[in-house]
């Protein structure tokens, strides 16, 4: 009896001890499996049918060879192009050096001129030449096409600046996963040295490094390093408050907002002006599309363009510096609680 007892409890225990590890496999597998449902979901609905929306494009000419391209192209491609008329091609050009248009086609001479901006970015300088020069092929005209604002010579498609905005955004992550692992009590003023610190190193750092891979931007170089650091210390202040607010719960959340869905929405290096209707209203709210927006502009437009990427990542990290604050105050409260709970008699 005492032998059928032992086998008995053994049994139980061994039955409890695969519970356990069970119990213990199914998170990571279930939060492996939502996050590639995630991914595939964000990044699949994304790009599954890429177009052109709203691509900025001045017109210079007579009136009504400027309305009859207006006319044609918004019935042949509805929706690709935004076209402004502008009385000279003085105005356009200015148009295109302030980032208020990306291109310029110049009608009535001898044959039609295109003036595309290289740093507005391979997709919108790609899909503007390859769209004028074959409609008026069409025709039997040739285009004259001349680039200005290009890419540095050793980031000729703008790839390693659009890498510096993602590696800003996930290292300000993983250093902020970093403080929950080895200090997932620390209060708000240990959170904002971090924020603040990495923010400063991971601007200069990201930045000089670029530069030395891309053997240098000239002109800009600091004021898109200010960038950088205003933007690590944005997602920074994000994930932080986040953590803090929720735990690893809030950081999970920050990494699908902060970096999946902020990276997914901005469309890369190609912008969001090819992204559903969705991702092109959400791009302009976020973190990266902003960030890589005011590089090129800091670099390649003598710092036209950056009031938006300013205010946007200013507000990030204003409310990221909110959630922050709320985070300490219910961790006090939290903590107050327990205390109470601790010493009341039993």
């Amino acid at each position: 009896m005492a032998h059928t007892g032992t086998m008995n409890h053994d049994k139980a225990a061994g039955h409890s001890g695969a519970r356990e590890r069970v119990r213990m496999l199914v998170p990571p597998l279930v939060g492996g499996l939502a996050l590639l449902v995630a991914l595939l979901g964000l990044i699949g609905t994304a790009i599954r049918d890429p177009r052109p929306h709203d691509i900025p494009v001045g017109l210079v000419g007579p009136a009504p060879a400027a309305q009859q391209i207006s006319t044609a192209f918004g019935t042949n491609a509805p929706g690709a192009f935004q076209f402004t008329t502008y009385a000279s091609e003085a105005d356009a050009r200015a148009a295109v050096d302030s980032r208020a248009v990306d291109g310029v086609l110049v009608l009535g001479g001898s044959s039609p001129r295109l003036i595309v901006a290289g740093a507005a970015g391979d997709a919108a300088a790609g899909i503007i030449t390859a769209a004028f020069t074959n409609a008026f092929k069409a025709q039997g005209a040739t285009v004259d096409v001349e680039t200005v604002h290009p890419f540095a010579a050793g980031d000729a498609h703008g790839l390693i600046l659009f890498f510096v905005v993602v590696a800003v955004i996930v290292s300000s992550l993983v250093a902020q996963a970093a403080l929950l692992g080895t200090a997932p009590d620390a209060g708000f003023g240990p959170r904002l040295v971090v924020v603040l610190a990495f923010a400063v190193l991971g601007g200069l750092t990201a930045m000089g490094t670029a530069a030395w891979i891309a053997d240098d931007y000239a002109t800009g170089f600091w004021t898109a390093t200010g960038l950088v650091m205003l933007a690590a210390a944005a997602v920074g202040a994000a994930v932080a408050g986040s953590a803090r607010l929720l735990g690893p719960p809030g950081l999970g959340l920050a990494a699908l907002v902060v970096v999946l869905l902020d990276l997914v929405s901005s469309g890369g290096p190609a912008g969001s002006q090819l992204l559903p209707d969705f991702y092109r209203w959400l791009a302009p709210w976020m973190p990266a599309g902003q960030l890589y927006s005011g590089l090129r502009g800091a670099l390649y437009f003598g710092g036209a363009g950056l009031e938006s990427p300013l205010i946007v990542l200013g507000a990030w990290l204003g409310g990221g510096l909110v959630l922050m604050g709320l985070g300490e105050l219910v961790a006090a409260r939290r903590g107050a609680q327990s205390t109470a709970a601790a010493s009341a008699p039993a």
